[in-house]
C-alpha cells in the first residue's frame, strides 16, 4: 500500500474535491439514515403502545382459534339437578349427531324416585289426571282447574345418571357425582365440591384452572385435548378432535359413520337406499347439501366472486380503453378533454372500493351486482389512469410514419398507437383480474355478495373456525390458480417466456 505525500494529495484534491473533502451530509448518511429509522421504531412502539399489547394479549384464545381450524370439538355436559339427579345430553347440532353414546364418556345409570308434575306423568303413562279433568274433582270451570292441574304433583320411579366420566386422554378425565367432580391431568388432580350451589376447590388450583370469584365458575384447559367449565349445578366439557368432521356426509345422511371402503361399495353395487334414486345419485345429493359445510352453497358463492372480478374487471377495461385516449394529451389536443378525463379518474379511483361496495350495496341491495359496480367503478378509474401514462410515453415517431403516408386518423391510432401499447393494457388488466379475485372476497364481508359473506358469516358465529378454514383453502386455491393463469398470459402478450 502507498503512502500518498502531501504534495500528491493537494494535488488530488484540487483536480477532485468531491473525493477527499465531500459534504459532512454525505460522509453521514449512513448512520443518518440508520438512526431515523431507529428512531422511527421507537416512535411506532410507543405511539401505538406495542409492548402494551403484546403483554396484555389472550394467546390462550388466539391458540384456540387457530386449533379450531384443524379440529372440531365435542360438548357432553352434565346437568346436576336440586334432587340430586343428573342428566347427560349434547347439543342439538352435535357432530355425533343424535343419540351419540362415544365409548370415551363412562355412564352409571339408576333409578330414584322423583317428584314431578303431574301432566308430565300423565304424558307418560298416556293417562289424563284427575284433576285436570274438564269437571274433574275438585275442578271447576274455567282457571281454577286450570291451576289446580299446574299445581299438581306425583312421585315416580325414574332412570337417573348416577355418574358419568368424561376421558379425553390417558393422563386427562373428569368424573362427575352428584356433589364432587374429580379433574386429574397431567399426574395432578382437582376435586371440586359442587352442593349448596357454588362451587368449591379442595386445595390450591392447579396451574391449568382458573376460578375469577369464590364459589363461582371453574375453567380447566387441557391444552389440544380440550377445556371444559365447572358450576354448581353444570359441567360442560369441550373435548378436541383433530380433522373436519362430517366433511362428505352429515349426520342426516344414510352414508353417515361409514367407513369409506363400506361408502364405495354402497354406491357401486349395493342395493338402493332410496328406491326413487341411485346410491350414487343419494351420495352425491348429501355430499351438496350438507347441513353441516354446506358445499353446493359454498361453492355458488365462490363462483360468484370469480364471475364478479372478472365481469366488473372486464366492463373497467372496456370503458378506461377509450377514455384513456381522451386523457392522452399527445393523442386528444384538448386541454379541456384531458383535464376532465383525468380529474373523472381521479373521482373514481379515490373513493376506495370498499366504500363504493357499502354505498352500491344501498342502492342495489346484498348481491353480486354491488360488488361488480364497486370493482367496475375503481378500476375504471386506475386503468383509465395507467392507459393514459402509458398513451403519453409512447414512441412518437412510429405514429409520424404512419401518418406521413396519408393514413386517416383511425389508422393512425391502429397501426401507430395500439402496437405499441395493446399488450402492456392487456397485461396491466390481466394483473387487476387476478387482484380483484381477492377483493371481490373483501367486499363481500360487507354485503356485496360472493363468498365474502359467506365468510364472515361463519366468522361471526365464533364457533365455525373450521368452515372458515374451509373457505380460505378454496379462496387461496383459486388465487393460485388465477395468478399461474394471469402471468402465463402476461408473458405471452409480453413476448417473454413463462415462470
Amino acid at each position: 500500500m502507498t503512502t500518498l505525500n502531501p504534495a500528491r494529495r493537494d494535488e488530488i484534491a484540487a483536480r477532485h474535491p468531491a473525493v477527499l473533502d465531500r459534504p459532512v451530509r454525505q460522509r453521514f448518511r449512513i448512520p443518518l439514515i440508520a438512526g431515523g429509522l431507529a428512531l422511527y421504531v421507537v416512535y411506532c412502539w410507543w405511539f401505538f403502545a406495542i409492548g402494551h399489547v403484546l403483554g396484555t394479549a389472550n394467546w390462550g384464545i388466539a391458540g384456540t382459534y387457530l386449533a379450531d381450524w384443524v379440529s372440531y370439538e365435542v360438548r357432553p355436559e352434565v346437568t346436576i339437578h336440586a334432587d340430586g339427579s343428573m342428566e347427560l345430553g349434547y347439543p342439538r347440532f352435535s357432530p355425533l349427531g343424535p343419540n351419540a353414546e362415544p365409548d370415551w364418556v363412562e355412564i352409571e345409570r339408576g333409578t330414584m324416585t322423583r317428584t314431578v308434575p303431574a301432566a308430565r306423568v300423565a304424558a307418560k303413562t298416556d293417562e289424563k289426571p284427575a284433576s285436570m279433568g274438564f269437571m274433574g274433582a275438585g275442578g271447576s270451570v274455567g282457571g281454577t282447574a286450570a291451576a289446580a292441574g299446574a299445581d299438581a304433583t306425583a312421585t315416580r320411579e325414574e332412570e337417573v345418571v348416577r355418574r358419568a366420566k368424561i376421558i379425553l386422554n390417558s393422563s386427562t378425565s373428569v368424573e362427575v357425582l352428584p356433589s364432587r367432580v374429580t379433574v386429574e391431568h397431567g399426574g395432578e388432580r382437582l376435586a371440586v365440591d359442587i352442593g349448596g350451589g357454588t362451587a368449591r376447590a379442595e386445595g390450591a388450583l392447579p396451574g391449568w384452572a382458573v376460578q375469577k370469584e369464590p364459589g363461582g365458575k371453574i375453567t380447566v384447559s387441557f391444552g389440544l385435548s380440550g377445556w371444559g367449565e365447572i358450576e354448581a349445578d353444570d359441567v360442560t366439557i369441550r373435548r378436541r378432535f383433530p380433522g373436519w368432521v362430517n366433511f362428505l356426509f352429515d349426520t342426516n345422511s344414510p352414508f353417515h359413520g361409514r367407513p369409506l371402503p363400506e361408502v364405495f361399495s354402497l354406491v357401486t353395487s349395493g342395493e338402493r337406499i332410496d328406491p326413487t334414486r341411485s346410491n350414487l345419485a343419494l351420495a352425491w345429493d348429501n355430499i351438496l347439501y350438507n347441513g353441516e359445510w354446506q358445499h353446493l352453497d359454498v361453492w355458488t358463492k365462490l363462483l360468484q366472486t370469480i364471475v364478479m372480478a372478472f365481469v366488473g374487471t372486464l366492463f373497467a377495461m372496456l370503458l378506461a380503453f377509450p377514455l384513456s385516449f381522451l386523457a392522452a394529451r399527445n393523442i386528444t389536443r384538448s386541454r379541456l378533454s384531458n383535464q376532465v378525463t383525468k380529474r373523472l379518474f381521479d373521482f373514481l379511483r379515490s373513493v376506495d372500493m370498499l366504500i363504493w361496495a357499502l354505498f352500491f350495496t344501498r342502492a342495489f341491495g346484498p348481491g353480486p351486482l354491488a360488488g361488480m359496480s364497486a370493482i367496475f367503478f375503481t378500476d375504471t378509474g386506475t386503468l383509465g389512469k395507467l392507459y393514459s401514462e402509458a398513451l403519453e410515453n409512447i414512441d412518437d415517431r412510429q405514429r409520424e410514419g404512419v401518418k406521413s403516408v396519408g393514413a386517416a386518423p383511425v389508422a393512425v391510432q391502429r397501426f401507430g398507437v395500439l402496437p405499441q401499447v395493446l399488450p402492456l393494457f392487456a397485461s396491466q388488466a390481466l394483473y387487476f383480474w387476478e387482484s380483484n379475485t381477492r377483493s371481490a372476497t373483501i367486499i363481500g364481508a360487507v354485503g356485496a355478495g360472493g363468498i365474502g359473506l359467506k365468510l364472515w358469516e361463519a366468522m361471526r358465529t365464533n364457533s365455525d373456525w373450521e368452515n372458515v378454514a374451509y373457505m380460505v383453502l378454496l379462496i387461496l386455491a383459486v388465487v393460485f390458480v388465477f395468478d399461474g393463469i394471469s402471468n402465463a398470459l402476461r408473458s405471452r402478450l409480453m413476448g417473454r417466456p413463462a415462470h
